[in-house]
């Protein structure tokens, strides 16, 4: 009830364009609703540069259940929130038998306004569905470790694995069973090695995980590269991600939907104090581990359990992110819960006064996500602005029918990164519609000039050249577009279909068709062409 009282809100919201169509609006797979195709295409695809196909099969459920009303889908995955939040209780009174410091812990982990970004963003299904089957392994792994045996571990191995399907977050799992192992379960029917051995399957499903989440983010070109994030600013970044996270859990203001990375401005003195904070905090839960084992153990906890999101890796533009701390702060409230108890009941009305202040902060930031403008019209304020934001606004101000609006947020993109190619697609896609097309053709060949390796790009200028009726160099864009791999090339085999079906090149046409459905099974438009064109092809 109390986690309902903070997220109800979230009921009210629609989707969002901050990857909301690709995993559900603009999906027409999961748009197919739950069935074998496309349960093949979940377990094949790397779309959104990863690869968790548990999530995908669980946006066809909804999309089978509720179809295209944002409702049904919000109520999934605050479903699942506050199912974690009972599991989370569940599992802590199982280790510890103390229920009011669970009770506290579990309501921390409830409202916390840093939970907001896992539960109100449909897109960020992968977080609290997965975080699920990590509850459920841990629940499974206190059972083995109370009377071990090789049927309860196989169980604990097969949760991971699901979870692992579900996100590659639970790639640190073995590591947090290691640490419950001191406390609060204080093992003591194996030794350290033993402990460590008896995981190492465990440590295996995590090594292939990371493997394919690797391969998957490069596959998406969603893996930044070392020249442009050089290892000392990714190390200055994550040392500042870390000191961030601590204080927006102590003051939770200023969040938002995206926070630009830093870049070479995390080399600041900031960064110093940020690692001699963090120095600081270590040693001192290293010394006082043998009165209160709970503050290394939630502290490790914390520190573990970001090391897959904290930037070492870099992944997408973002400098961290709200949702990166669903699990991780499990540790630190934990913590909070036991250090609050030994006040006695003196912490009673204060530890009251916290959870209502962050059932009203959650409720409030809960609303921000209610649509795309609103969403990133607060991300820019709270930010200072950054480009991938102003994309976002201006996509969504498209949308709203205001294409004026929306290229001076497009303008402003490029005013701050030049080598923006999301803000110059749109702002010629805008161009090509108000059939300025040697405009948009010149702005497509401005930003090739600069990434040659771009098959969005090449692709949009195929279509513009198209609609300008140069189907020659059309066909050659769309040619080149798909020797660079795109990461969705059904649909650039449909428009080069088109464009030599224009031309009269029929049997090429019915080729590229053919290829497009082989790729892209059931495409309507693409099998409704394929039949003009075999149509034609007789005559």
């Amino acid at each position: 009830m109390l986690t309902l009282s903070a997220f109800a809100p979230v009921l009210d919201n629609g989707f969002t364009n901050y990857d909301d169509d690709v995993y559900v609006t603009a999906n027409r797979h999961i748009q197919q609703g739950l069935g074998a195709a496309t349960v093949r295409w979940a377990f094949t695809t790397v779309r959104a540069a990863n690869w968790h196909p548990v999530t995908w099969v669980s946006h066809a459920i909804d999309w089978t259940s509720f179809g295209p009303a944002p409702r049904g889908h919000h109520a999934t995955s605050l479903a699942l929130h506050v199912g974690n939040v009972v599991l989370l209780f569940l599992v802590l009174v199982a280790m510890t038998g103390a229920p009011w410091r669970c009770a506290l812990a579990a309501a921390l982990f409830a409202v916390h306004p840093l939970h907001v970004e896992s539960v109100a963003w449909v897109a960020e299904r992968k977080d609290v569905l997965s975080t699920t089957f990590w509850l459920l392994a841990t629940a499974a792994y206190v059972r083995y470790a109370r009377t071990p045996s090789a049927s309860r571990m196989a169980l604990v191995t097969l949760l991971m694995a699901v979870g692992l399907l579900a996100k590659p977050m639970l790639v640190t799992l073995p590591l947090t069973l290691l640490l419950l192992d001191a406390w609060p379960l204080a093992r003591e029917d194996a030794s350290w090695r033993g402990r460590i051995v008896e995981k190492l399957p465990l440590m295996g499903l995590a090594a292939a995980s990371a493997a394919v989440t690797v391969w998957a983010q490069r596959a998406g070109g969603a893996i930044a590269s070392v020249e442009r994030f050089p290892v000392e600013i990714r190390i200055a970044n994550a040392i500042r991600s870390y000191a961030a996270y601590l204080g927006k859990t102590m003051w939770p203001s200023g969040l938002a939907a995206f926070y630009p990375h830093p870049g070479a401005r995390s080399l600041s003195s900031a960064t110093v104090l940020a690692a001699l904070a963090l120095i600081a905090v270590t040693a001192c839960a290293w010394r006082g581990y043998r009165r209160r084992p709970y503050l290394l153990v939630g502290w490790l906890w914390f520190l573990v359990t970001l090391v897959p999101v904290i930037g070492l890796v870099q992944v997408g533009k973002q400098g961290m992110a709200d949702r990166y701390t669903y699990v991780p702060l499990i540790g630190p409230f934990v913590a909070a819960a036991w250090l609050a108890a030994e006040a006695g009941r003196r912490v009673v009305v204060p530890a009251a006064a916290i959870v209502v202040t962050l059932v009203v902060l959650t409720r409030a930031q809960v609303v921000i996500w209610h649509d795309s403008i609103t969403l990133f019209t607060r991300a820019i304020a709270v930010t200072g602005g950054s480009a991938p934001a102003r994309v976002n606004l201006g996509a969504a101000l498209e949308d709203a029918g205001d294409p004026a609006a929306a290229m001076r947020a497009y303008e402003e993109a490029v005013r701050l990164d030049p080598d923006n190619r999301a803000a110059q697609n749109r702002i010629a896609g805008i161009l090509a519609r108000e059939g300025r097309l040697e405009d948009a053709a010149a702005r497509y060949r401005r930003v090739l000039a600069r990434h040659p390796d771009d098959p969005e790009t090449e692709s949009n200028l195929g279509i513009v050249l198209a609609k300008s009726g140069a189907l020659d160099e059309a066909i050659e864009r769309f040619r080149a577009a798909l020797a660079l791999q795109p990461a969705e090339p059904a649909s650039i085999h449909t428009n080069l279909g088109n464009v030599l079906l224009l031309a009269g090149r029929v049997e090429e046409a019915i080729a590229e068709y053919r290829e497009s459905l082989r790729l892209d099974p059931g495409d309507r438009e693409t099998e409704a062409n394929l039949r003009v064109a075999t149509e034609r092809l007789k005559r």
